[in-house]
């Protein structure tokens, strides 16, 4: 990356940026204003894209985390997201006129946001469109946010995670739910060493898409902040109510589990972690601005969040869950997927 891009701050100056709060008046004028930040967005059709402008537009709704923002702005934005999910075409109209009411010039391609901006939020809802718009994107080696889900199957998946790394562009997709307080605490050793952990979220089916990947991506990502990379074998089965039930067995002995919500006792998002030094609640959903804090820290440090090797074993691991779906609840291992999609991809590059 050419270091004179707006988008290279050092992780000294950013350090700056986070202690401005605690500098007297006339210190505070001392400090370095962080340069501008032009970001793009690529696809409308989701609420994510209003959520992050409305935050780096408008400000933050705590005015004491302006400071995680300052300088970043969302200039230009390409609308296409999804092509044929009407559940995301249909949101483009309405969603356009949002980010154009907040300063946001609207383009029609891809190639003239990228001559316009730094970063890109690649925000289209549909995980079948992310590689072509991804492409580009790392061409111009613009650092990048991809939302969930990073693509409808885990082969597309191998695709962008070979891109990503050959381009050797800064990229992480993540869920919001995996910047939550309470599960940061727990992935930062609030309980000890993890031993075993349940979580819940929505997990609403797309036909498009592996299972999972579509809605029920956020509870796995929660269990899998907290559990961390390694798990070796998925067994998928159902609540005694009927909903998605998914068992993860990690190297270390540890089990990881996620159910679909129902509404009563599994309501909306959440879990329970057991470690060696307690229990502690997690997976609850803090908004979207805890994810956009991580995201544009990376746009200026080029420090990804999150491993790339966790993001496909997490994709691996719901794509083991079809797999063992399909073979009547029987345990499949994260390394047969994944060696499978592979070779796909090797076979057909």
């Amino acid at each position: 990356m050419n270091p004179l891009r707006p988008t290279h701050i050092t992780p000294l100056l950013s350090l700056a940026f986070c202690t401005t709060l605690l500098l007297t008046p006339s210190q505070a004028e001392n400090v370095p204003e962080p340069k501008p930040l032009r970001i793009g967005i690529i696809g409308l059709d989701t609420s994510h894209a209003i959520a992050f402008t409305t935050t780096l537009n408008k400000g933050p709704k705590k005015p004491e985390d302006a400071s995680k923002v300052a300088g970043a702005r969302v200039v230009a934005a390409y609308a296409q997201g999804s092509r044929d999910i009407e559940s995301s075409t249909k949101r483009v109209p309405e969603y356009t006129a949002k980010v154009r009411e907040m300063g946001v010039e609207i383009v029609d391609s891809i190639d003239a946001l990228l001559g316009m901006v730094d970063a890109v939020l690649l925000e289209s809802n549909d995980g079948k469109v992310h590689m072509e718009q991804l492409e580009p994107v790392l061409k111009a080696k613009k650092p990048v946010f991809v939302d969930k889900p990073i693509a409808a199957s885990l082969v597309d998946a191998v695709r962008i995670v070979n891109a990503v790394n050959k381009a050797g562009v800064p990229m992480f997709c993540a869920s919001s739910l995996r910047f939550s307080a309470s599960t940061q605490a727990v992935r930062g050793g609030s309980i000890g060493k993890v031993l075993t952990a349940e979580t819940f979220s929505p997990a609403h089916l797309e036909p498009t898409h592996a299972d999972l990947y579509w809605y029920g991506v956020h509870g796995c990502e929660s269990l899998f902040t907290v559990m961390g990379a390694g798990c070796k074998t998925v067994t998928r089965t159902e609540t005694t109510d009927g909903k998605i039930e998914v068992t993860g067995t990690w190297v270390n002995g540890s089990k990881g589990i996620f159910r679909e919500e129902n509404g009563k006792d599994r309501k909306g998002y959440g879990g329970i972690a057991t470690g060696v030094a307690g229990q502690a609640a997690f997976g609850s959903y803090d908004g979207y601005d805890v994810l956009l804090y991580a995201i544009i820290d990376m746009f200026r440090t080029g420090k990804a969040p999150v491993s790339l090797e966790e993001t496909l074993e997490l994709y691996a691991f719901m794509e083991a869950a079809d797999e063992s779906k399909r073979r009547g609840g029987k345990e499949v291992e994260i390394k047969e997927v994944l060696e499978k999609a592979r070779a796909e991809v090797a076979s057909k590059p």
